[in-house]
């Protein structure tokens, strides 16, 4: 399956935009909060999804 893990800033701006596939979600989950972790993005916007389902959002 298909993932997309999107960070925003305050303005909107994009600041990463990477896509990725997986066989479950828990798999995706574990690998974007993993990249989340490494850039230090986990209390920025940001939001991970697959096929319209939202599996992590943070506001």
């Amino acid at each position: 399956m298909n993932y997309a893990l999107t960070v925003f800033n305050q303005t909107g701006e994009v600041l990463l935009n990477e896509s990725f596939s997986f066989d479950t979600d828990q798999e995706a989950i574990a690998h974007g909060r993993k990249r989340l972790s490494d850039e230090s993005y986990m209390k920025t916007t940001h939001r991970l999804v697959r096929s319209g389902k939202l599996l992590l959002f943070y506001r």
